[in-house]
């Protein structure tokens, strides 16, 4: 079993920025993907960004793309997502995932709040 826990979450204002941080632990050979999906108020969950280990490959969702940025660590169980010039429409639970074919680890979810 993996276990994913994330950080970092917070208030701020509209333009400003937060890093989140997802650590995974366990058996951390089943993390070739790890991802940030978030979820607001009244809406269904929706992946952000992601990271592949094999080929590297990165996703950014159109809404994020240019303001959010996915990285991992040189150890490669710890991934963030570093969000700059946050908007209201940011605001939501954001939740880290991993897996090697699909999101099979999820952790609790941290909340953004990026106030107008």
């Amino acid at each position: 079993q993996m276990q994913v826990a994330e950080s970092g979450g917070g208030l701020v204002q509209a333009g400003g920025s937060l890093r989140l941080s997802c650590a995974a632990s366990g058996r951390t050979e089943d993390s070739d993907i790890m991802g940030w999906f978030r979820q607001a108020p009244g809406k269904g969950r929706d992946l952000v960004a992601s990271h592949r280990l094999r080929g590297g490959e990165t996703f950014y969702a159109n809404s994020v793309r240019g303001r959010f940025t996915i990285s991992r660590d040189s150890a490669k169980t710890t991934v963030y997502l570093q969000m700059n010039n946050l908007k209201p429409e940011d605001t939501a639970v954001y939740y880290c995932a991993a897996g090697n074919y699909a999101y099979d680890y999820w952790g609790k979810g941290t909340q953004v709040t990026v106030s107008s």
